[in-house]
């Protein structure tokens, strides 16, 4: 793995700790009260359904309680913002797994059980402490703000598929938005094209004349779920344009071409 990537920013790890569990909590209130009917629904994700989704949200947040209790790592090999582009990598493991996760148990029993399990450990481990994740040694921390990520964007997934409205926490969806953001920032390194996703974060990113004072030259401005759902491909930046959900100005104004970040 290449030199771990240096972080933009810095998380409180109480507010992203009650963030995880606050998010956890609403999708496990929602999965407990689907159908057989809605549970066979089909997502757009893949052949997915409803029930593969809702196992794969209880398997990676349950990554936290079974990642606190093997050894520690010698070394922190994987930061955060190597997350996000690591994750294209292991697509097919985690179909596999998440299949494996799903033929289980009922969905809301994998919720009950991985709710027990970090209810229980993760208030007792500091941030600092190493995780042996799936792409190396990594601080819990940030591990913590990856799964605002997971949890947030399949939050929207399930909303899509069963028409429920689950609430996403604030917390988390800040979280998410800006690790996503800086993420593009990473991606394509610059202070030409300035982006705005209010009121969670504003980068500034790809190579070009930079922008001193007043109004940048190339803006880009969006909500927090347009910008998720850009991110992770969900939606089409031509599309999101057209629908007006995307404000763009600038000829450095289009990241079609950097979409999407998260594999």
């Amino acid at each position: 793995m290449p030199p771990a990537r240096k972080r933009l920013r810095s998380y409180d790890h109480d507010t992203i700790r009650a963030a995880v569990l606050a998010q956890f909590g609403h999708v496990r209130q929602a999965v407990e009260s689907l159908t057989p009917e809605q549970l066979a629904l089909p997502t757009r994700l893949g052949d997915w359904t409803v029930r593969e989704l809702s196992a794969h949200i209880a398997m990676t947040s349950g990554l936290i309680a079974r990642y606190v209790t093997l050894p520690e790592p010698e070394r922190a090999d994987v930061a955060l913002l190597d997350w996000p582009f690591a994750t294209v990598t292991a697509a097919g493991q985690v179909d596999e797994d998440t299949r494996a996760f799903a033929a289980d148990q009922e969905p809301a029993e994998l919720f009950a059980r991985v709710a027990a399990r970090i209810g229980e450990l993760l208030p007792a481990v500091p941030a600092d402490r190493l995780v042996p994740m799936r792409f190396g040694g990594m601080r819990l921390g940030d591990f913590l703000v990856t799964r605002t990520v997971e949890l947030i964007v399949h939050t929207d997934d399930l909303n899509a598929a069963t028409g429920l409205e689950i609430p996403y926490d604030r917390k988390a969806l800040a979280a998410c938005t800006r690790l996503l953001a800086d993420a593009l920032a990473v991606k394509a390194p610059g202070a030409s094209t300035e982006v705005r996703i209010p009121p969670f974060a504003v980068v500034q990113c790809i190579e070009g004349p930079r922008h001193t004072r007043g109004t940048p030259p190339n803006v880009v401005e969006t909500d927090p779920l347009t910008w998720i759902r850009l991110a992770t491909g969900r939606t089409g930046w031509r599309e999101a344009v057209d629908a007006a959900r995307v404000s763009a100005s600038g000829e450095r104004a289009d990241l079609g071409r950097l979409l999407p970040i998260l594999g």
